[in-house]
């Protein structure tokens, strides 16, 4: 479990180097937009920050007297050090075939696809609502499923396959294959960790 001090080092070490840039070219590259001169607008979830250049403090727009989450801080940071100009390939991939994933399986099995499966599996009137809430499109995969892109480039897949009798429920996340060039499999199993969490805050 990582020490709010690791937390902290890795925010650091993050902005040392995108402050090394140009706001233009991350504004670009990253597909955020910006709310004035030096500040960027980032929706995340079901909320909007500000996250100003070049010392990227962050706020929450609606909630600015909110301390935006650190966990949340740095991904969005990794997003923007790492995102491409190209766009997503439309080809979904495993979290498995990530390069270099395999290490943290686990992990995104525990963060993501357990609890949603076992919070949606057998309510997908739950998993409307809460998609309906977060922004997510609903699309016709498995019994239920969703698509919803935390960042601009950025597109994921939930699917469920609800229970019955006989078989309890399955579900999976998948993604676009551009996934592993942006993001590390660690941030991507965090990632979809606060993707599911968030919809199951939305759902109740």
């Amino acid at each position: 479990m990582p020490r709010i001090d690791d937390y902290i080092a890795s925010r650091n070490l993050a902005v040392e180097d995108l402050a090394r840039e140009s706001f233009s070219d991350l504004r670009d590259r990253t597909g955020f937009s910006q709310s004035s001169a030096n500040t960027f607008l980032v929706p995340f979830l079901d909320r909007v920050y500000h996250v100003r250049f070049p010392d990227f403090f962050f706020e929450d727009r609606d909630s600015p007297e909110k301390e935006v989450p650190i966990q949340e801080q740095i991904l969005i940071l990794h997003y923007m050090a790492g995102s491409k100009p190209a766009p997503p390939e439309g080809q979904w991939i495993s979290y498995r075939e990530i390069p270099g994933a395999s290490f943290y399986y686990s992990a995104f099995l525990k963060r993501a696809v357990e609890p949603l499966k076992n919070v949606f599996g057998h309510d997908p009137g739950g998993l409307k609502t809460a998609a309906g809430r977060l922004g997510a499109v609903e699309i016709p995969e498995g019994d239920n499923a969703l698509a919803y892109s935390p960042f601009p480039k950025v597109p994921m897949r939930l699917i469920l396959w609800t229970g019955d009798d006989e078989f309890g429920p399955e579900a999976n996340i998948v993604f676009d294959r551009n996934i592993g060039s942006i993001l590390s499999p660690e941030d991507v199993a965090w990632m979809a960790g606060m993707v599911v969490y968030r919809l199951i805050a939305l759902s109740r």
